[in-house]
């Protein structure tokens, strides 16, 4: 053995003792500048990322939707500020607010008010996950009358094409669904809604039939990031059902938009432990078509539509699949770690 080669390996032995002596051995230290890749799946909760497995479009990132700015998204840019826009209908510049939840000691109030959540705390306040339908159609139309023109907010959007866009920290509390903000997840889900059977809503421009099958038509899905792949409703009729009382009329939603939902939905379970993976049953077990009682509401811990909470309001609509939702939550529950 030459002296070079003992000095080598006396000098690896050396670093490996020095290493299990002062704790496991550590990948290399990132560099000062160094980026850290994300893989496109990540939520942000309470300034964590955290895998989902969909594909996930953050505020920040190119093409995102920033419910943060004070400045309307879609107005010509000289016409977008506060100054301009508080006369455009808006009463605030701030479209979300601080979840003031009655679990919340005053020291913990003080200390979120300046941002400070972090994730136990927050498991203590959020256990609902609201589902809506937008009735815009896109989520960029979605954004733009949620954002530009009725000072409300959502934490997470979900496209035609299965996208989901993320625009606020869920630490936040978005105004979408009232008296459930505080404690709520929102979003909506691309789709142009239901209406009575006796109306003919805006279905024709949005369905046609074509080689077949019922797809997705209209100058808007050039808006999406897949513009390119056809889409089509999961059922090929329309579904009729009655929601609060009234016989309504939808097109279901699209394939990939269940894929997204069901693994976004699985990832905020296993964030918030009390969103129990179900949604309202009547005593036979059955969905509830209705708004719950408040002091039902006030107990309910779960997955809810809109027109659980309020009278007024239909969404996600007849067409909506509960059970394919809850029971694609469980399947992936059960699937051994490390499976995508």
């Amino acid at each position: 053995m030459t002296n070079s080669t003992f000095r080598t390996q006396f000098g690896v032995a050396l670093a490996l003792a020095f290493a299990t002596a002062s704790g496991p051995l550590r990948a290399a230290e990132p560099r000062p500048g160094e980026r850290l890749e994300r893989r496109g799946d990540e939520i942000v909760v309470c300034g964590q990322l955290y895998h989902t497995t969909a594909p996930v479009v953050l505020w920040m990132d190119p093409g995102g939707y920033d419910a943060y700015r004070v400045e309307r998204r879609f107005a010509p840019l000289d016409k977008a500020g506060w100054d301009e826009s508080k006369g455009e209908a808006l009463k605030s510049p701030n479209r979300y607010g601080l979840r003031k939840g009655q679990a919340l000691t005053p020291e913990q109030l003080e200390r979120v008010r300046g941002g400070g959540w972090d994730l136990p705390l927050l498991q203590s306040v959020v256990d609902q996950f609201v589902l809506h339908f937008d009735a815009a159609g896109t989520s960029r139309r979605c954004f733009e009358v949620l954002h530009d023109q009725r000072d409300l907010s959502v934490h997470f959007m979900l496209d035609l094409d299965g996208t989901i866009y993320q625009t606020l920290d869920l630490k936040e509390r978005a105004w979408h669904a009232t008296a459930a903000n505080t404690r709520s997840v929102g979003i909506e889900i691309a789709n142009i809604g239901a209406y009575p059977i006796d109306r003919p809503g805006p279905f024709d421009a949005w369905y046609r039939r074509e080689g077949g099958r019922v797809q997705l038509v209209n100058p808007a899905l050039q808006g999406l990031r897949d513009s390119h792949t056809p889409l089509h409703p999961a059922r090929e009729e329309p579904v009729v059902g009655n929601v609060q009382g009234k016989e309504l009329r939808q097109y279901d939603f699209t394939a990939p938009q269940y894929t997204a939902l069901i693994r976004l939905t699985a990832t905020l379970c296993a964030l918030f432990p009390k969103i129990r993976c179900d949604y309202p049953r009547d005593e036979t077990g059955k969905l509830r078509l209705a708004k719950l009682p408040d002091a039902e509401l006030l107990q309910y811990h779960g997955i809810l539509g809109h027109y659980h909470i309020q009278t007024n309001k239909v969404d996600p609509g007849p067409a909506f699949q509960w059970d394919l939702l809850v029971n694609g939550v469980h399947a992936l529950q059960k699937k051994p770690t490390g499976n995508p």
